[in-house]
């Protein structure tokens, strides 16, 4: 199997859940839709949520500020804690499970996993975004689970050499702040304090959202409490 493109992952719960308990996660935990960001919408999402998926255009707006965004934090640096773990994303359209893997890394302290998903975090564990990128690079099961999963969702899957112009990234909540984890970028994005996950990264998204008022391809995603 090519390990330069994968098949896009459908963003959808049951995928999603299909998919890492397969890998060895507990279903204690489950993706679960989010309807709306308005607090009211928010209150109905199973608590405690420990990660946010947001899927999103990638459009000349979003890449603007993605690259005035990485320069300003290379000139004036961030603090990122050691406990978050960050994967640059090399293979075309894996970024669904990248985003599932940031979602699972960073929360091995209470998401109970097992399996090869749990080897693959051990064997990465100690090494750099880059390097991981590598190991995922050459893991054919995780690819072979990969697309299995992207050809289970309800809507066609794309071929993997078509461009695919949606994207994942993960937000999670670390030591008191709120991290943005998205492959593409050259590593975490430090959002500031963190009272709420699921209230902080609505208020990121919405800012996703106002950037570009007429694209309407973004679906949010939590991972919470399946119990």
């Amino acid at each position: 199997m090519s390990k330069s493109k994968w098949l896009p992952l459908e963003s959808n719960p049951q995928v999603m859940n299909d998919y890492v308990y397969k890998l060895g996660v507990s279903k204690d935990w489950a993706y679960t839709d989010v309807l709306g960001l308005d607090d009211e919408l928010l209150l109905m999402v199973p608590q405690p949520v420990k990660a946010v998926i947001l899927l999103f255009p990638i459009t000349e707006n979003y890449e603007k500020d993605r690259k005035e965004e990485a320069k300003k934090i290379q000139e004036n640096g961030q603090e990122v804690s050691p406990n978050v773990v960050f994967f640059r994303q090399t293979i075309s359209n894996a970024c669904g499970t990248i985003g599932l893997l940031h979602t699972l890394a960073s929360n091995t302290d209470v998401i109970k996993i097992d399996g090869p998903l749990k080897s693959l975090l051990d064997k990465t564990k100690n090494l750099t975004p880059e390097e991981r990128a590598k190991v995922l690079e050459d893991d054919e099961g995780l690819a072979e689970a990969h697309q299995a999963s992207a050809s289970s969702g309800q809507t066609k899957a794309p071929r993997a050499d078509e461009d695919v112009n949606s994207h994942f990234a993960a937000f999670v909540e670390k030591d008191g702040s709120l991290y943005e984890l998205d492959g593409r970028k050259p590593f975490p994005i430090n959002h500031g304090k963190c009272t709420d996950l699921l209230k902080d990264s609505a208020k990121i998204i919405k800012k996703f959202m106002n950037r570009d008022p007429d694209k309407i391809e973004f679906t949010v995603i939590a991972l919470s409490s399946n119990q």
